[in-house]
């Protein structure tokens, strides 16, 4: 399994976003995404950093691995950097 760090909101939700979840709408600073055949909706901070706890759970409501979420994040990354192979 690999090892998760502090990551904003703003980054999770676009990592969420390449599995298929979409924006469904904001309340306060917190992002609301839903995803068709999912009963949950994810509710991200929109944080400079988000608690490696918070990020855990969001996963695990969200029906991904840890191992699959870092790949979308790492993913994106590789795209907004330049750097994908």
């Amino acid at each position: 399994m690999g090892k998760l760090n502090n990551i904003s909101g703003k980054d999770a939700a676009k990592a969420f976003s390449k599995s298929g979840w979409s924006k469904a709408g904001q309340v306060g600073s917190h992002l609301i995404m839903t995803k068709t055949g999912e009963k949950a909706n994810l509710s991200i901070p929109q944080h400079k950093e988000l608690s490696v706890g918070t990020l855990r759970s969001l996963i695990r409501h969200s029906s991904l691995s840890v191992d699959a979420f870092l790949k979308l994040f790492i993913l994106h990354n590789r795209i907004i950097y330049g750097t994908e192979n």
